[in-house]
């Protein structure tokens, strides 16, 4: 929602679509869209509008899917709004409250005074989370309530033995399985580094296509890295005589080649210089390609078959701190003490003789 404001002030108003008690994170793409509005609510038209998103604040105690993509910049471009509105879409990696900031200025000075406003929404968890965790929380509580009652009932020690056998049966079991959680915690922790072998794999020579009299460039960063934006620039000319074009429409995408996902879109005009500049951050750990559409306006004289220029971007991933790790880790370990001592608490007590008054 908007941060409040005064009331004769312009404001810029956020929607988005769909609703946010519907957006999950590390999901669909979420369109935003901003209108900049007087104090009538009337759109101000020609505004320029620099826009930063950033994610979520850290949760030491209760970690997201992408802990290094928390507190750090997901996109930031610069536009202009002719109509006073602005669309665009971007997967949102993580849930928590994102702040879009957003400076505004005319294009023409003196239409109306620049302001800033922070504006802020929540993504909520993905149910399935919620249902997982509560899954694995029972069976951690009943295998440790099983070995409480098994420990807490009589046993027999043969001589030789430091302990029964099924105690010594359900020790093993239990390191067993702390062997097992261990690696499943540094395993899914690695993970995010698979793709960094290849970071390097590509060069860093734009991009170029031509046609219909026009040369489209795309540069920027190849690689990237997890909790790192990376930049990217489109620049159109005329092949003719090498001057800036900006009578031309760019439909921007960067879509991630694991499983083939739109993770943002954007459609613009090239400023004066004939470019588009934004910065982006990758989250996910997977190369990514980003795709640049060239169509004409259809009020414009220059007019041709729309084409598009692509490049690839490799991705770094970055594991999650070590502490990260031993904090989940830990839960999982407190539930299953807390089971052990429930179940060694009520096998005691039951074995306990019952004396009859005389």
């Amino acid at each position: 929602m908007p941060s409040p404001s005064v009331a004769s002030s312009p404001t810029v108003q956020l929607k988005t679509e769909p609703s946010l008690d519907k957006v999950l994170p590390s999901s669909e793409p979420v369109k935003l869209t901003l209108k900049v509005v007087d104090a009538q609510g009337q759109l101000l038209s020609n505004a320029n509008l620099q826009l930063r998103l950033l994610t979520p604040a850290p949760t030491p105690w209760l970690s997201s899917d992408f802990p290094i993509v928390e507190a750090t910049k997901l996109l930031e471009f610069n536009a202009t709004a002719p109509s006073g509105k602005l669309q665009f879409e971007k997967v949102m990696p993580i849930r928590g409250t994102y702040q879009l900031q957003a400076k505004v200025t005319p294009k023409v000075v003196g239409d109306f005074k620049p302001f800033e406003q922070t504006l802020t929404f929540s993504v909520p968890e993905k149910p399935v989370k919620y249902r997982n965790l509560a899954i694995l929380a029972a069976i951690l509580l009943l295998a440790g309530f099983g070995g409480g009652w098994v420990i807490g009932g009589r046993q027999n020690v043969e001589p030789g033995e430091i302990a029964p056998q099924r105690v010594r049966l359900l020790l093993s079991g239990a390191t067993i399985v702390a062997i097992a959680a261990l690696l499943i915690v540094n395993i899914s922790a690695e993970r995010a580094s698979t793709h960094a072998h290849s970071a390097h794999s590509h060069a860093t020579t734009p991009a170029i296509q031509k046609s219909g009299g026009l040369e489209v460039r795309l540069s920027g960063d190849t690689n990237a890295t997890v909790g790192q934006t990376a930049t990217q620039t489109v620049q159109v000319t005329d092949t003719a005589n090498g001057k800036p074009v900006n009578d031309v429409t760019l439909n921007i995408q960067a879509i991630a080649l694991e499983d083939n996902e739109l993770m943002f879109a954007y459609k613009t005009t090239p400023n004066e210089q004939g470019k588009f500049t934004w910065q982006e951050q990758f989250f996910d750990g997977a190369p990514h390609q980003v795709v640049v559409e060239v169509s004409p306006q259809a009020s414009a004289a220059r007019q041709f078959q729309p084409f598009k220029v692509a490049q690839f971007v490799e991705v770094e991933g970055i594991s999650p701190p070590l502490s990260r790790r031993f904090i989940s880790l830990g839960y999982f370990t407190g539930i299953f003490v807390l089971g052990l001592a429930g179940g060694l608490v009520l096998r005691r007590r039951r074995n306990e003789p019952e004396y009859q008054n005389i």
